[in-house]
């Protein structure tokens, strides 16, 4: 009996919402008395960072492509059934939602997908995630003796050791490839923060006017180390990027500090953020519902607002 964690590997480096599910995977572990083992691809340094968060041994495929998420289901099945694993981990991202259906049809076993604490093993398996949009969480009990959960990014705190992992090279018979990857094109983000990874966002909405305006945004977001993102109709209008768009239709993001400036709320958008530690909401319309949702909120001008923020915290900053 083991726990297995599926890490996803972007440039050789496991993504910071892969080693959260492997920091959860392995309180599992424990609680359960057996090892946490993960699985990744690809090339990595060292153990990538698992060992430290609990992780006993890593399996590394180097044959397979992120992006063939058939193979890769194949890949963990196989795995899983070498291992002895009766629940396998991921991260609740892209990849973590094409393979872990994909697992708990081909292991006829039940799945939770974005879970939002650690399950209480009291009295059986209990899952806690959020439901409509947010506003609802529901408890889940997994009854299956193989079981799958995807986690949500940024619900638990991993903690880091001086540990490491044991690194074995793996490989499974998965088939010939299902997909033929021509030209990956990356995002131009400068080496940005990718806003599902943030732990700070910064957002704006119309309020801003035009896209012309988004300077005060990015020295906002550059003051304090924060990713930068948007409503939808600001991505649709084309003054940003659509993969800075976050809600119901675009990215779904937990970060500690959410500040919204100069956007209304509307359900769509909430169910894309209402997971956030914090909100802080800028808007001149007292009424604006996302008022309602906002832990902190400042009734003003955005264009007056906002150069005083970032001015505070320039001035924080050169003081610490």
């Amino acid at each position: 009996m083991s726990v297995l964690i599926f890490a996803d590997n972007q440039d050789g480096k496991i993504i910071k919402s892969s080693l959260e599910a492997a920091a959860y995977g392995s309180k599992i572990a424990k609680e359960m008395g057996t090892e946490a083992i993960a699985l990744t691809f690809g090339n990595i340094e060292g153990d990538g960072g698992l060992g430290s968060r609990g992780v006993s041994k890593v399996l590394v495929d180097s044959s397979i492509d992120a992006l063939d998420s058939a193979r890769l289901s194949k890949l963990v099945t196989k795995a899983a059934e070498d291992n002895g694993a009766d629940i396998i981990i991921f991260s609740h991202d892209h990849t973590g939602k094409l393979v872990a259906p994909r697992v708990a049809a081909k292991l006829d076993c039940g799945i939770v997908t974005g879970a939002v604490e650690m399950p209480d093993m009291s009295d059986g398996f209990m899952v806690k995630k959020n439901v409509f949009s947010g506003k609802a969480i529901a408890n889940i009990s997994i009854t299956s003796d193989k079981k799958v959960i995807t986690l949500l990014p940024n619900s638990i705190q991993a903690e880091v050791t001086d540990a490491t992992a044991e690194v074995e090279s793996y490989s499974a018979d998965t088939g010939e490839p299902t997909v033929k990857v021509k030209e990956v094109e990356k995002m131009d983000s400068e080496d940005g923060i990718p806003l599902p990874e943030a732990e700070l966002v910064v957002s704006a909405g119309r309020g801003l006017k035009g896209p012309e305006n988004w300077g005060m945004i990015e020295e906002l977001a550059d003051s304090i180390g924060a990713a930068t993102a948007c409503s939808r109709p600001v991505a649709d209008m084309d003054w940003r990027p659509h993969h800075e768009h976050v809600g119901q239709t675009g990215v779904t993001i937990r970060p500690n500090l959410y500040i919204a400036i100069g956007i209304s709320g509307a359900i769509q958008h909430l169910a894309g953020v209402n997971g956030s530690k914090t909100i802080v909401v800028i808007n001149t319309d007292p009424e604006a519902p996302f008022f309602k949702a906002a832990d902190y909120g400042i009734v003003g001008d955005a264009f007056d607002v906002v150069p005083k923020l970032t001015e505070a915290f320039k001035k924080f900053n050169a003081d610490n």
